[in-house]
């Protein structure tokens, strides 16, 4: 059974009262919903293998000649086609899909990242509107609401630097999900409050909600409230 993410009680208080910050962006055209035909498992010697058949393509070419072998190990053609959609969202980055979850209206998508550095994992809310959100897009987060609290304000003394950064998603831990009073539908998601670099002090996490309409349309962030640091840095 899949771990979910658990919160107390006073979360969902200050959920109540936080602010929340919108997205309006252009959708992508209209496709058939994504399910798990569109999982794959990388096999263990893809990525050596894609550097063989890529490494001589010229460097703009190099991502695009990484998903032309995806089917050529194995990826069904809802794998490929996913991850070429991705790629077309996100600036160009190589995501290819290695878990699924309906949930309904919106399902969630576990997301490899095969030519990263660091942070290879991502989550997406997918089959909403728009068909895909990036929960890692850490411009959507109700930031502001959270640099506001004196929560918040009382952290950046001991960690000056300290900011939200993208989570280390396992592929493991779902988000929680939940209904809203008025009928809406709500992820809850944690992030790691870090002091200024990738391997610099952890200051605890910020939890923000991902908010979707009963219809799957998305409707913003809001700031949820904080975890404390570890005892031990």
């Amino acid at each position: 059974m899949r771990k979910s993410l658990r919160f107390s009680p006073v979360f969902c208080l200050i959920g109540c009262i936080a602010g929340s910050v919108t997205f309006a962006g252009a959708a992508p055209k209209p496709g058939k919903r994504v399910s798990t035909s569109s999982v794959w498992q990388l096999p263990e010697q893809f990525m050596a293998g894609a550097h063989t058949a890529c490494d001589k393509a010229a460097p703009a070419g190099f991502a695009e000649c990484v998903i032309d072998q995806m089917a050529k190990a194995g990826a069904s053609a809802d794998a490929v086609s996913f991850t070429r959609e991705l790629y077309k969202q996100s600036s160009g980055e190589v995501g290819i899909m290695t878990g699924f979850q309906a949930v309904g209206p919106v399902d969630f998508a576990w997301i490899t990242y095969p030519m990263r550095a660091n942070t290879n994992y991502g989550l997406l809310l997918v089959n909403g509107k728009p068909p895909i959100v990036n929960v890692e897009n850490l411009a959507l987060l109700d930031r502001k609401t959270m640099q506001q609290t004196p929560q918040f304000k009382d952290l950046k003394f001991q960690f000056p630097q300290v900011d939200v950064w993208p989570g280390d998603r396992d592929g493991k831990t779902w988000p929680n999900s939940q209904p809203s009073p008025n009928g809406d539908v709500q992820f809850t998601v944690g992030y790691p409050l870090i002091n200024g670099c990738h391997a610099c002090a952890h200051a605890g996490s910020a939890i923000f909600t991902w908010n979707f309409s009963a219809q799957g349309k998305f409707l913003g962030t809001t700031f949820v409230g904080m975890t404390p640091p570890p005892l031990q840095q």
